[in-house]
């Protein structure tokens, strides 16, 4: 059986789409066949969506010191048709922040916690001005490992 690794990425800036396909490229080149990876936009999960998933990475720029709107909106409304049904869930996280981060990662901390979902790596938070490599790298490890986690059963 096919397992789904999804990406809830808000991609609003080229270098948000970047990080978006890195997990993306990262997670293909695991060549793990049971595990399928696909990246859809905040403004348009579903409940179902999340339900489906069997791990979530979450892709956020930094607002104002907090997770995207568009972020919030999907938890806003995912929150309760959620809530029982995914206990559990695997989640990991990349911030793009220009300055700190730390109020985004706490917002995302308290929702998860909320949901009962299980952190699986430290959340990510790409800090400062843009490093194209480091942040890519970062990303497509991000998205490799949590293949190769589902892939094997770890998560």
């Amino acid at each position: 059986m096919t397992k789904q690794l999804l990406v809830i990425a808000h991609t609003p800036s080229k270098n948000l789409i970047t990080l978006a396909q890195a997990v993306i490229k990262g997670s293909n080149a695991a060549n793990c066949c049971q595990v399928t990876a696909k990246v859809i936009s905040p403004l348009v999960v579903q409940p179902l969506h999340i339900q489906q998933a069997d791990a979530i990475i979450l892709i956020t720029p930094e607002n104002l010191g907090y997770i995207s709107g568009a972020l919030k909106d999907c938890f806003d409304r995912c929150y309760y048709p959620c809530l029982e049904v995914t206990q559990g869930k695997p989640v990991a996280a990349i911030i793009r922040a220009g300055h700190d981060g730390t109020g985004s990662q706490r917002a995302l901390v308290t929702i998860t916690t909320g949901l009962k979902w299980r952190w699986v790596q430290d959340i990510k938070i790409l800090r400062g001005a843009w490093q194209q490599d480091t942040f890519s790298q970062d990303s497509y490890d991000l998205g490799m490992a949590m293949t190769l986690a589902l892939e094997q059963g770890i998560i």
